[in-house]
């Protein structure tokens, strides 16, 4: 059982859906509860009774402390991935209930099985938040022969670069369009609230989630994506509409670099941790690795394209004239052992895709000439992918020493974004890059993830002994960028989501961009008998690359309608004899609040592959008939 405990100026909840068949029966209207504490509260497999009296004997002891006595226990399955059945869970959470009133504390509980919005406002005092977990109690000792104890572990490898991170010193600075660098106490952010959240979040480097970010519950809704029971919160399963999007991106930043130049390759998911070159390099990298053993090796998984790359291009002939030299890796899967209290939603996992492309380059003038180019295709993938520059926010680490030698090549890049950046600064350098940028997305949370990245890499080359030959017929060792021009694509997904859902906060439509949308046309008959007709429209608007399907269900038109802004369907189209006579349709546009527009199904289809123009398509991931679709979500 796990415990997210609020004590609250005041919650107000409305259920909006229901999520499984077992929902209680709850009216579609507002609560309000002021003074409150409230109980975020998630049953696990394996929970009891007894547990639940456990956790409100807990609260009952906070209760007098806070001068408070009134409770809400808010079922809130986000909290686990290893969550009960849910008629198991909704016995428990009765029994909570039950617990608390005959303890005398003023008890509520929102609907279980529903999909609710809510509001929220937290006290600001210590114990104003509070987070518990709650396992089964172990057996009772018996007089049975104990079985022989487990070897002690061995501890796990952590990389010397992953150590440093908890005891170098930084210095934090913004670095100004100008160049120039202001320390950030004397900052003023006026104007810049994001980059305020930003600098507040990284200079703390807390990393671990106590709240379920809005994105969670999105991605399970939409059926894109949701935690793998079978496996840890840190793998996904990706359900057909996921998988669709998730292509669609990895499709699309591959064509990009390809049309950059990056040559395409494959390598590896698993190295010898005892490689020479390797493991020197792990102890530069501050990443947690997963290690295995395979007959008489020690193995790690892959955190990144680089090993592969590098022992690749260790073995290639090349000279100055095919510099720089790029490859190019979509690496599915990357795998680090990230920390339990830091793995959440598709913000941050264990297993991940990641496009990496790395350039060999002669010399730190070429380097900073390429890096210039691949921070404008960075800049122009996010923006296609649906997030601008006021979506994200910069940092940029250097020592002082690169700052004074190439301050007019730092200077560009800062002038070149346009916004002050977040600069951490050392007094010398430790990790194996002599400069690193990354772009971060800022979510609802106030927290932040990593999206592009590049980095000029000074080290590597000599340690896998990559060299090339250059003008003089001589050996040299060149220069490495190590490129994400995407991020990982689940963050990605994980942006557009939380995007979309501070676009509603904000009064708009949430949505994804039109090429990413798993339906991007919806036809509601109005009745059977012109089934026909709307199969014709369904061939005719599919056959120009369009995603288009048909509400064949039993609902009433207006729940039809209703699911579809449900799942956030970009154009729905009503078709009855009206429609079909006239050769006109009427469409509502979700992007402009569901107002709709006259139009013929030819200038819907302009219109559409207008919008996604230049993007790679797929067809729809699901059958077109929605009375033939399973349900992925329950």
């Amino acid at each position: 059982m796990r415990i997210l405990q609020l004590h609250s100026n005041y919650i107000t909840y409305k259920p909006l859906e229901k999520e499984i068949n077992i929902a209680e029966e709850a009216e579609k209207t507002e609560t309000r509860l002021e003074e409150i504490i409230v109980l975020f509260t998630a049953i696990e497999e394996g929970d009891n009774a007894a547990m639940a009296q456990k956790a409100i004997d807990d609260v009952r002891a906070f209760l007098g402390k806070l001068k408070v006595n009134r409770i809400l226990i808010y079922p809130f399955a986000h909290l686990s991935s290893n969550l009960s059945k849910p008629s198991q869970a909704l016995a428990i959470i009765k029994d909570m209930e039950a617990y608390a009133k005959t303890k005398g504390i003023e008890t509520y509980r929102a609907p279980f099985g529903w999909n609710k919005q809510f509001t929220i406002s937290i006290k600001g005092h210590p114990l104003a938040e509070q987070a518990r977990s709650y396992a089964p109690s172990e057996p009772a000792a018996t007089t049975e022969p104990k079985a022989p104890s487990e070897p002690k572990k061995e501890e796990e490898p952590v990389s010397a670069a992953l150590k440093a991170e908890d005891t170098m010193k930084s210095y934090w600075h913004i670095l100004q369009p100008d160049g120039s660098l202001v320390p950030i106490e004397e900052f003023k952010f006026k104007g810049h609230t994001n980059l305020q959240k930003f600098s507040q979040y990284e200079i703390k480097k807390t990393r671990a989630v106590t709240v379920m970010p809005p994105h969670v519950p999105l991605m399970k809704r939409l059926e894109i994506a949701d935690y793998e029971p079978g496996s840890d919160p840190g793998n996904i399963r990706w359900y057909p509409k996921g998988r669709m999007i998730k292509s669609l991106l990895e499709q699309y930043v591959t064509a990009r670099v390809a049309a950059y130049g990056g040559m395409e390759v494959e390598t590896p998911l698993m190295y010898d941790f005892n490689h020479p070159s390797l493991s020197s390099y792990l102890n530069r990298f501050p990443a947690r690795q997963y290690v295995l053993k395979s007959e008489d090796k020690e193995l790690f998984l892959r955190f990144a394209a680089c090993f592969g790359q590098f022992l690749m291009v260790h073995d290639v002939q090349f000279s100055y004239k095919q510099m720089p030299l790029k490859l190019y890796e979509l690496t599915r899967y990357s795998f680090r052992r990230e920390k339990s209290g830091e793995v959440v939603g598709l913000k941050r996992l264990r297993a991940f895709t990641m496009p990496d492309c790395h350039a060999f380059c002669t010399d730190l003038e070429q380097a900073k000439k390429e890096f210039m180019v691949r921070f404008d295709l960075c800049l122009d993938v996010l923006a296609n992918i649906g997030l601008e520059k006021d979506d994200y926010e910069i940092a940029m680490r250097f020592t002082k020493d690169f700052y004074a030698e190439h301050k007019d090549f730092i200077a560009e890049l800062a002038q070149k974004f346009g916004k002050p950046i977040l600069a951490e600064v050392w007094n010398e350098r430790f990790f194996y890059f002599a400069l690193k940028w990354d772009l971060n997305f800022v979510d609802n949370q106030d927290k932040a993830a990593a999206l592009s990245t590049d980095q000029i890499d000074v080290e590597n080359a000599k340690r896998y002994d990559i060299t090339y030959v250059d003008e003089k017929g001589e050996k040299q060792y060149p220069l490495i960028l190590h490129c994400s021009p995407s991020g990982a694509i689940e963050r990605d997904i994980y942006a557009l989501l939380e995007k979309a859902y501070r676009e509603q906060m904000n009064g708009k439509a949430p949505m994804l961009p039109l090429w990413l949308s798993p339906t991007q046309v919806r036809l509601i008959p109005i009745s059977d008998r012109f089934m026909g007709k709307v199969e014709e429209l369904a061939k005719q608007i599919s056959s120009r690359c369009i995603r288009v399907d048909i509400d064949d269900t039993a609902a009433t038109l207006q729940k039809k309608i209703r699911e579809a802004e449900q799942e956030w369907v970009p154009y729905v189209i009503v078709v009855g004899e009206k429609e079909i006579e006239s050769g006109t349709l009427s469409v509502r546009d979700r992007a402009q609040k569901g107002k709709q527009e006259s139009m013929t199904a030819e200038q819907l289809i302009a219109k559409v592959c207008d919008k996604i123009a230049g993007k790679p398509f797929k067809p729809l991931p699901l059958p077109i008939y929605l009375s033939q679709r399973p349900q992925f979500h329950g």
